[in-house]
């Protein structure tokens, strides 16, 4: 059996508060090989920390450690900052929340997503501009040599998506990591951009996460699902086996999810004191 793409053991990430530290992550532990993780749960679980901490992008005054984080044979607790900017982007990439924001308002979608790559190789300037066009077609979008030229503000929503997405892929991570990545965008283009990403990863051999908080978006495109509540993990299964899942909180979730052909009087909400013991 081949060594998993990611393996990490008893992550914890904490933040100071005037009634001292809170862990937001709480001994979180994954194994990951060239496959689709998701990684659910209500705001403030601790899904986009975990993501963060994967990156070492914890800064004081937070603090991250783990018994062990290892990534493609590489300890990622014990690279510095200057190699741990060689791995981010090069090796593994990752997609935040609303990600049409993260793009530079002043710079042109093309020179975006050529300064990706041009970080991690050098190519001459007519390959950099082949590999740009390449990309947007990749994800794609129509006239990319005109599209290319845009600013963030003259694309829609769903394109600027995609344009981040090329941004993240154009160096050919091994692994990306997408938290919550069409979070603001309508449902129909919500799957056309899904879609691309599970394209995207399959084609080229990649391992991923996906964060999300919608059960159904990570069961139709995960292979395995992590639940995490409260910082921790607390049901591991195979997306298909979701709605077998034994767990209270889990069952909570799922039965707290809306039908198109809703027949309830009320909606159920979250019965915590099953779990946590108040």
């Amino acid at each position: 059996m081949s060594a998993p793409l990611l393996d990490i053991a008893n992550l914890r990430v904490s933040f100071p508060t005037p009634n001292g530290r809170v862990d937001v992550v709480k001994g979180l532990s994954l194994t990951l090989g060239r496959e689709r993780l998701g990684i659910v749960g209500e705001s403030g679980s601790g899904k986009s920390m975990t993501g963060r901490a994967i990156l070492r992008l914890i800064r004081p005054p937070g603090r991250q450690a783990a018994d062990r984080m290892i990534f493609d044979g590489i300890d990622l607790q014990a690279q510095g900052e200057r190699a741990m900017r060689r791995l981010r982007g090069a090796r593994i990439s990752m997609i935040m929340q609303d990600p049409k924001f993260s793009l530079n308002p002043v710079m042109t979608v093309g020179a975006q997503i050529a300064e990706a790559l041009r970080v991690h190789e050098r190519l001459p300037r007519r390959d950099l501009r082949a590999r740009v066009t390449e990309m947007l077609e990749a994800v794609r979008i129509h006239d990319p040599e005109r599209v290319a030229r845009m600013y963030p503000h003259e694309v829609s929503g769903g394109m600027g998506q995609r344009v981040m997405i090329a941004m993240m892929l154009i160096p050919r991570p091994d692994l990306l990591i997408a938290d919550e990545p069409t979070s603001a965008l309508d449902v129909s283009v919500q799957a056309q951009v899904l879609d691309l990403i599970d394209e995207l990863v399959r084609n080229n051999g990649m391992g991923l996460i996906l964060i999300s908080h919608d059960l159904g978006l990570v069961a139709r495109y995960c292979d395995r699902i992590l639940v995490m509540n409260a910082g921790e993990v607390v049901e591991s299964c195979a997306a298909s086996e979701l709605q077998n899942a034994s767990h209270p909180y889990t069952r909570g979730l799922i039965a707290a999810v809306p039908r198109m052909e809703e027949t309830r009087d009320e909606l159920p909400v979250l019965d915590r004191s099953e779990w946590s013991g108040t």
